[in-house]
C-alpha cells in the first residue's frame, strides 16, 4: 500500500521521537473530519488511525455542534445542500460513528467522544439539549460568533462583526464577554482557543494587552480556575504559518501562574495536521511557561 505524504510524515515523526524524552502525545481538541465537517478532510476512521500511527495515548474528537437555526448555517454547508435539520442528523451520525470507532480501537488508543459548542443566539440551549440527548464524553466550549456574526469565517465577516461592535477593540471586548457568559452557563470541561478573536487582526499582540481587554481575559481565566476547567493550547495557527498558538504567551503565562490546567489540542482538520509542531513548539512553549506536561484528561 502506498502511503500519502501526510502519512509518511506521521510515521517518520513518530519513529524519530521514540528516542526523545517527550511527554505522552495527546490532543484535547481535535479530530474534525471531512466526513462530518465541510471544511475538513479525510474520514474519521482515517484520522483516528493517524493518531495511532503517531503514537498518541489519547485524543478528543470534537466535532462542531449543529446550528440552532438555518440562519447560522455556513455557506460551505449550504453549498453542500445542508440545513440546520440535516446538520443535526449528521451530528447524530458523528456520535454513533465515533462511538463505534472508540470501541474498535480501544486497545490501541483512548478516544474521547466530544462536541465543540457555539455561542450564537440559541446555541447554549441547543448545546444543553444535545448533551442530554447524545451524552458526549466531554464538551469544548468555543465562541465563533459575536453579535451572531461568524467572525472567524472570513476577513470580510471579521470586519462586519467589528463594525457591529464599534471597532476592533469593541469586537474583542464583546467576544470575551460572550466567552464569559458561555463558560458561566455551560461550564464546559474544556475552553477552546481562548484568544481566537485575534484571527484576522494584524495588531492582535498589542490589542490583547490593552488594559480594557486584558482585564476581561484575566476575569475569564479566574472563572476557568474557579470552575476547574481545562484550557486548550490550540496549535491551529501554526498550520497556517503563524508562530504563536492560541494561547498568546502572556495569556499562557497568566494561566500557569493561576494553576490552570493547559493541554495541547491540534484542532486537526485532516490527517495532514496530526502531530505537526507538537515537539518543537507546543512542548517547548508550555515548559517555558511552567505548565505541567502531566496532561489532565477531559473527564473526571
Amino acid at each position: 500500500m502506498t502511503l500519502s505524504k501526510a502519512e509518511r510524515h506521521i510515521n517518520q515523526t513518530s519513529n524519530e521521537n521514540k528516542t526523545v524524552n517527550v511527554p505522552e502525545r495527546v490532543s484535547i481538541h481535535g479530530g474534525h473530519s471531512g466526513q462530518f465537517c465541510c471544511h475538513a478532510k479525510d474520514t474519521l476512521e482515517a484520522i483516528i488511525k493517524a493518531y495511532i500511527r503517531a503514537g498518541f495515548s489519547w485524543v478528543g474528537i470534537t466535532e462542531h455542534m449543529p446550528p440552532p437555526e438555518d440562519r447560522f448555517v455556513f455557506l460551505e454547508e449550504k453549498n453542500a445542500g445542508l440545513d440546520a435539520s440535516a446538520l443535526k442528523r449528521r451530528f447524530g451520525a458523528y456520535i454513533r460513528t465515533c462511538r463505534q470507532l472508540q470501541a474498535r480501537y480501544a486497545e490501541r488508543i483512548r478516544v474521547f467522544v466530544g462536541v465543540e459548542t457555539e455561542a450564537c443566539t440559541g446555541a447554549i440551549l441547543l448545546a444543553k439539549a444535545l448533551i442530554s440527548e447524545f451524552s458526549p464524553d466531554y464538551v469544548v466550549g468555543s465562541v465563533h460568533h459575536v453579535k451572531d456574526i461568524p467572525f472567524d469565517a472570513s476577513p470580510a465577516d471579521y470586519e462586519k462583526a467589528a463594525a457591529r461592535c464599534g471597532g476592533v477593540d469593541g469586537l474583542y471586548t464583546a467576544y470575551f464577554d460572550a466567552q464569559y457568559a458561555m463558560i458561566q452557563e455551560l461550564k464546559p470541561q474544556v475552553v477552546g482557543h481562548l484568544d481566537v478573536i485575534r484571527i484576522y487582526d494584524p495588531d492582535w499582540r498589542d490589542r490583547l494587552l490593552k488594559p480594557v481587554i486584558w482585564e476581561k481575559i484575566e476575569r475569564n481565566l479566574e472563572l476557568i480556575k474557579k470552575l476547574n476547567l481545562i484550557l486548550d493550547f490550540n496549535l491551529r495557527p501554526l498550520f497556517r504559518g503563524e508562530n504563536e498558538p492560541y494561547l498568546f504567551t502572556p495569556i499562557l503565562e497568566a494561566a500557569g501562574k493561576m494553576g490552570i490546567d493547559v493541554v495541547p489540542g491540534d484542532d486537526s482538520h485532516g490527517v495532514a495536521n496530526i502531530n505537526s509542531h507538537y515537539l518543537n513548539i507546543a512542548i517547548e512553549r508550555l515548559r517555558a511557561a511552567g505548565i505541567s506536561t502531566q496532561w489532565r484528561m477531559p473527564i473526571a
